[in-house]
């Protein structure tokens, strides 16, 4: 159940007065990136490091939520629980969206958080809203794409990979995208840049600006941490009175924040007193957890009328759901399906809707929606004739490659699995 009523005074990133009352915890969830910048360095299984982007391990959603349950039975002063990495948390959608349901379902006082690079975090926006993620941070190091050509040495969009000023436009308007709309769910938006000596350090002020004509809500400088085998690993770190001087200037656009700790992708603790070592043991001993099976006794059905598996998974408006039962088989209820349109996230939705079904029988689905499906551990068949043969190669193991005696596609042909459904 999500509660709307969250003080948000709690969030000790967002709040300077709560960094030494509430503490947060970060769920290294999220390994993979989908931008290359030339300040970081990818080995993030690394103890001896403090700073963005490292953990000594990566968890999977069902590991993250026994380590919360360890994590609050321990520190109760914990009030926020966020995923920071190591890579982009919507680079590995899925693992963070399951992350955050879980989240909201077993923490339902707990401020939920995101720090993304802003690249894929669109389509999952209003469905973050709806969980009531409350806080996310977006670093944006340029709003100028000649500048950003500098900083990012490739961005990947879906298999396509693009390098220099081709990378930064994408880029850019992706993060300018996120941040309005985030703006319009009502999600408070912090903007993380990092200042690079001789790269962007004459460009904060665009950038606040640009971010507080957004709606932004705060502005986090922070200094380059030069990291060895990088681009900018020769550029020395601004000092202390160089940031200051920065944020004094770009304080004139946005609140600052200047209480940052660059805390780990696995961060535990209040800010002033971090026990993300403490806590190492528990993190591997989570991290060692086999995975959790859940009971999937059901199969789910697109069919228009109740007897044939004659529908695409992309025409489905509903689905039935059969059970085994006594021998034989019985229909328990029918769900509707995801509306049509919205990519990935469709099918992200439909895999949970279908959470408790071990199998969904269809007559045609496009190679989008079968990874997802039976990547969350739905196996996905497409046959045609009788619902009751596909129930009982189901049920009973058999090869429903049979099952296939002709093939068939929606009746246009315009269903491409992509999530836009049939026209």
């Amino acid at each position: 159940m999500i509660n709307k009523e969250l003080d948000m005074s709690r969030h000790p990133c967002f709040n300077p007065g709560a960094k030494g009352k509430f503490g947060r915890v970060h769920l290294p969830v999220a390994p993979k990136c989908n931008i290359k910048c030339n300040y970081c360095n990818r080995k993030y299984d690394c103890v001896n490091e403090s700073r963005p982007g490292v953990t000594s391990t990566v968890l999977t959603p069902d590991q993250a939520g026994e380590y919360m349950e360890r994590v609050i039975a321990k520190e109760p002063r914990i009030s926020v629980a966020g995923i920071a990495g190591p890579g982009d948390p919507f680079a590995n959608a899925e693992e963070t969206m399951q992350t955050m349901r879980m989240l909201r379902d077993d923490f339902p006082e707990i401020i939920l958080c995101l720090a993304s690079n802003g690249m894929n975090i669109l389509p999952y926006i209003p469905e973050l809203a709806e969980m009531n993620v409350s806080h996310v941070t977006i670093t944006i190091n340029a709003v100028y794409p000649e500048i950003g050509a500098k900083i990012y040495s490739w961005v990947k969009d879906g298999n396509i990979v693009h390098q220099g000023r081709k990378a930064a436009e994408i880029l850019l308007a992706r993060q300018l995208a996120a941040v309005a709309s985030l703006k319009q769910h009502g999600i408070t938006v912090k903007i993380n840049t990092i200042l690079i000596p001789g790269i962007n350090d004459h460009h904060i002020n665009a950038v606040a600006a640009t971010m507080r004509d957004l709606g932004a809500d705060l502005f986090n400088c922070m200094a380059l941490f030069p990291n060895v085998d990088t681009v900018f690993g020769h550029i020395e770190q601004p000092n202390a009175a160089r940031m200051e001087e920065v944020r004094s200037q770009a304080e004139k656009y946005l609140p600052q924040m200047r209480h940052c700790t660059r805390c780990r992708a696995d961060a535990v603790g209040l800010l002033d007193q971090d026990r993300t070592e403490e806590f190492r043991g528990c993190l591997s001993a989570c991290a060692a957890l086999p995975p959790v099976s859940k009971p999937r006794p059901y199969v789910a059905v697109a069919t228009q009328e109740g007897v044939l598996v004659n529908q695409h998974l992309g025409e489905a408006q509903s689905f039935e759901i059969w059970e085994s039962h006594e021998g034989s088989y019985r229909l328990l209820e029918k769900r509707d399906a995801p509306d049509t349109g919205g990519g990935l996230r469709r099918w992200l939705k439909l895999a949970r809707i279908l959470g408790d079904c071990q199998a969904v029988l269809s007559s045609g689905i496009g190679e989008t929606p079968r990874e997802t499906l039976e990547k969350s551990g739905l196996k996905a068949i497409t046959m045609n004739g009788f619902i009751e043969n596909g129930l009982a190669a189901v049920y009973e193991g058999k090869n429903t490659s049979i099952l296939k005696s002709r093939s068939l596609s929606c009746g246009n042909k315009s269903c491409s699995g992509t999530g836009s459904g049939c026209l």
